[in-house]
Order: structure tokens, then C-alpha cells, then sequence
């Protein structure tokens, strides 16, 4: 059966960004590759991707800001959805659909597109609180960095309930395996 997971990393206050959507706190932290919850071992369960535009965004600004677009690859050869109400640069035989439909009316399909793998919201903490919202979030995977930004983007902007299922550490990071248990009562 497949999942639907938030596998993300975030700051001891949470936030998954900083104010102008850097991620430059989380690339100066060591992390071990075979670690708990490594993203190896966690992207070979995965079989499709949801992200707002926002990480859609970033991706094109770190993978690809200096190439011309003609040579862009994008980086995952999975099926991925793009949450967005806006016209976004499209990469070239990257499997990519722009949808501007509600989480709900898209779940299935990415789920269908999944097979017996999982499907992963990327990002970010809205889109995930969305699908949490609409009952469909199953999972949440966190990474969480020895480090506060006292502004950003925030890890999940709403309030879910959560049951721990495993933690551990890898390199300078506490990873957190949670349960999504329900909506606040």
C-alpha cells in the first residue's frame, strides 16, 4: 500500500527556509548517507512527487540557474506534480504536470502513478498541511537541524496531530518518523 509522506528537514524553531527561501542552514550540517532516514533508502520507496511553486521554483534556481534551458535535466525521473495558480518555466521532458486543482482531486492519480511505491510532498509546509488537511497525509519524515532562523518558512503552518513511531540520529541532525494521526480535536 502506498504512502503518502512529508520527508523534509527542518530548524530546531521550524522553519524549512529561511525569509528569502535559502536553504543555506541545511547544506553546513553533517549527515551520515546511510543514516536514519537517508534520503537514499527513503527515495527508492518513492514513486511520485507533489511540490508547491515555491520548491519548484528553487529547484530550477539551484539545479539549473547557469545552464541554458535547452540543457536542463530534471533531477528525479519520477512523475511529479507542481501545485501552482501561476505559469512556471516548464524543463523540457522532465515528466512535470502543473495542476491548479485541489489536493483531493489529484491524490489518485498520484497515487496510481506511485504503483507500490509512496508518493512524497516535497514541499512545502502549506502543501503538505494541505493534504494532511483533506485526510490524505500519512507520514512525517523530519530531519531537524541544530539551528533557529526566527523566521521563514514554516515546517507545517497548521496545527496536526502526531504519534512518534521512530527517532534517531544522523550526523548532526535528530530524524523523526511520525504518524499522522488525525486532525486537532
Amino acid at each position: 500500500m502506498s504512502l503518502t509522506q512529508y520527508y523534509t528537514a527542518t530548524t530546531l524553531d521550524g522553519f524549512i527556509a529561511d525569509p528569502d527561501n535559502s536553504l543555506d542552514w541545511l547544506f553546513t550540517r553533517k549527515r551520515e548517507e546511510d543514516g536514519p532516514l537517508n534520503y537514499g533508502e527513503f527515495i527508492a520507496g518513492v514513486g511520485a512527487l507533489a511540490m508547491g511553486s515555491t520548491t519548484y521554483e528553487w529547484i530550477l534556481d539551484h539545479e539549473f540557474n547557469r545552464k541554458d534551458p535547452s540543457e536542463w535535466k530534471w533531477p528525479y525521473e519520477i512523475p511529479c506534480w507542481v501545485f501552482t495558480h501561476r505559469q512556471l518555466p516548464v524543463v523540457p521532458d522532465s515528466g512535470v504536470e502543473f495542476t491548479s486543482a485541489d489536493v483531493t482531486a489529484v491524490h489518485a492519480d498520484m497515487v496510481a502513478a506511485a504503483g507500490d511505491r509512496n508518493v512524497w510532498i516535497v514541499g512545502g509546509g502549506d502543501l503538505a498541511g494541505q493534504f494532511a488537511d483533506a485526510g490524505l497525509l500519512d507520514e512525517v519524515l523530519v530531519s531537524i537541524a541544530p539551528v533557529t532562523l526566527g523566521a521563514g518558512a514554516s515546517l507545517l503552518p497548521r496545527r496536526i496531530e502526531l504519534r512518534l513511531n521512530d527517532l534517531g540520529q544522523n550526523g548532526d541532525f535528530v530524524s523523526a518518523r511520525f504518524s499522522v494521526v488525525g486532525p486537532p480535536a
